[in-house]
This record gives C-alpha cells, sequence and structure tokens, in this order.
C-alpha cells in the first residue's frame, strides 16, 4: 500500500519542500563522492528518474536512497543509467538529415578537413547514420567524426556498431526518407539477431567520454551536433552548454539541434544565423 502511494504521489508531481530538499541533497552527494554532475538537469525528468530507482531498490525515501547510494557503488551505476537519457535511432528525424544533405553538405565540400561532433551521441546510430550521408556525398575521405556521450557503457556499445535486427525495417524508411541514395541493406551485415555496420564507417568515427556539464571544449569542429539532448538541462546549464559549443566552432561552423531546442533565448541568438528553422540548423557568423 505505501509504494502504490509514493507512485501516486510522484505521477500527480506533487513535490514538497521537504522533498525538494532530499533530491537537491542527495544530487548533491553524488557529485562531491563520484564527481556525476546531475545538479542541474531538469528537475521534474530526475525526481522522476530517481522514484522509479527507489521503488526497484524498496526503499522509502530519497534520504534513503542516497544514504545506500554513498555506500554501494553498485546501486550508484543503477542509478546513473537512469538518470543517463539514451534515446536515439538511425537517421532519426529524417528531414533533419535531408536538410543537411542540401544545405550544408555543398558548403563543407569546400572544406579540405572536415571536423564533426556529435555531442551526446548515446549508442551511436546518428553518429553512423552521419558516416553513411558523408560516404554517398564523397566527403568520406578528408572528414573525422567525433562522437561522445557522458555514459562510458553506451560509448563501448557505440564502438562495435551492432543493432538489433527487428529495428532495421524502421532504420531503412529513416534512411530512406532522409534522402538516402543506396539500399540501406549494403551497409551491414546480419550477425544472429543483430546487424553490424561495415569497418569502414567506423573508421571515421572516434568514439569517446565527454561529459558537457564538466568537460570543456577539445577542439574546434565545422559541425556539432547536439540534438534533443539539452531538454533534459535547466536554462542554467543550457546556456554553459550553449557557450561551450559556441567556442568549440569554427567560423562559419554549423550547429544542429533537436526539433523541440532552440537558440532563440540564448544570448548567442544574433552570433548564428538560421540555416533552416524548422531542423534547426544554425550558421556561425564570423565576427
Amino acid at each position: 500500500m505505501e509504494e502504490r502511494s509514493i507512485y501516486q504521489k510522484v505521477e500527480t508531481n506533487e513535490c514538497s519542500n521537504l522533498e525538494k530538499l532530499e533530491i537537491e541533497l542527495l544530487l548533491e552527494g553524488i557529485f562531491r563522492h563520484y564527481g556525476l554532475d546531475f545538479r542541474n538537469y531538469n528537475f521534474s525528468s530526475v525526481r522522476r528518474r530517481i522514484w522509479h530507482r527507489i521503488q526497484l531498490e524498496k526503499i522509502s525515501s530519497v534520504t534513503a536512497l542516497l544514504d545506500k547510494v554513498l555506500r554501494d557503488p553498485q546501486l550508484m551505476e543503477k542509478l546513473f543509467l537512469d538518470l543517463s537519457i539514451n534515446v536515439t535511432e538511425m537517421f532519426r528525424d529524417p528531414q533533419f538529415f535531408k536538410v543537411f544533405r542540401t544545405k550544408v553538405i555543398p558548403i563543407l565540400k569546400e572544406i579540405p578537413v572536415i571536423r564533426i561532433w556529435h555531442a551526446g551521441c548515446s549508442t551511436g546510430e546518428e553518429a553512423y547514420s552521419m558516416a553513411i550521408l558523408l560516404h554517398e556525398e564523397g566527403l568520406y575521405k578528408k572528414v573525422k567524426i567525433y562522437a561522445t556521450d557522458m555514459n562510458e557503457h553506451v560509448i563501448l556499445k557505440a564502438r562495435l556498431g551492432r543493432f538489433p535486427l527487428h529495428k532495421m525495417q524502421g532504420y531503412t524508411s529513416n534512411y530512406v526518407a532522409s534522402g538516402g541514395k543506396k539500399a540501406f541493406s549494403e551497409y551491414y551485415k546480419v550477425v544472429s539477431e543483430e546487424v553490424e555496420f561495415h569497418p569502414f564507417l567506423r573508421d571515421i568515427i572516434v568514439f569517446a567520454q565527454h561529459n558537457l556539464v564538466t568537460d570543456s571544449s577539445f577542439n574546434e569542429f565545422h559541425v556539432i551536433i547536439c540534438r534533443n539532448v539539452m531538454i533534459y538541462f535547466d536554462r542554467d546549464l543550457q546556456d554553459r552548454v550553449h557557450h561551450l559549443m559556441f567556442e568549440s566552432l569554427s567560423p562559419s561552423g554549423f550547429l544542429g539541434l533537436g526539433n523541440r531546442e532552440s537558440i532563440s533565448y540564448t544570448k548567442f541568438n544574433q552570433l548564428y544565423q538560421e540555416i533552416d528553422s524548422n531542423e534547426k540548423i544554425y550558421q556561425k557568423m564570423k565576427l
């Protein structure tokens, strides 16, 4: 009966000042003890995931979860996976890739060496999608894709280039809608219940762990793709990440955001020109 009342409380978005304090202390404790910073993530999203873990562990309160998390690294690992958002697919939002082909690729073709950063790449589907697109557009030999995520587990999976076979029908539809020029099946082989993408695609991708919350820039990029990542951040953290990306873009570099994201409310609004309003693709203006 107690578990049901806890669940109903979370579902109705009731949050007392005491509970808010408990969650803030939990996130502060995680940061101080483990160096993982979720303090500026969207509060309601973090709260839901914390209570999800509380229910699974049959714990009575947020404070009890904090006590266990600080003493049990394995439980912290479970909570970390709960708080890490990993939602992606091949050629996700196909129109984005189609617009990228028509409006960005012609400009990139004038650049001798191209660096692209996929920030928050999750298990790598969108990075492999970009590799396929660049291969088809004749840019394969002069591009390097840097695909990063804060979650080491998804990075390890991304490096394998293996994805469930049952998802290929949907991924193929996305590929065709994005303007794909070949048969999608040419890019992978079937291995049991999975598909493995051909190694030549992985050869131009560097997968690495990087935390947008705590880490600094590591290169200058002609394109930064950070889609549907900042919707989980609060406004202060969004501002910090926008600053990081602006500083990481080369002059006239391109920024691609998710369809629920925008630069219109940021201090960088006047420093980009809009390439496509629907697909949230922007170009950094030369100062």
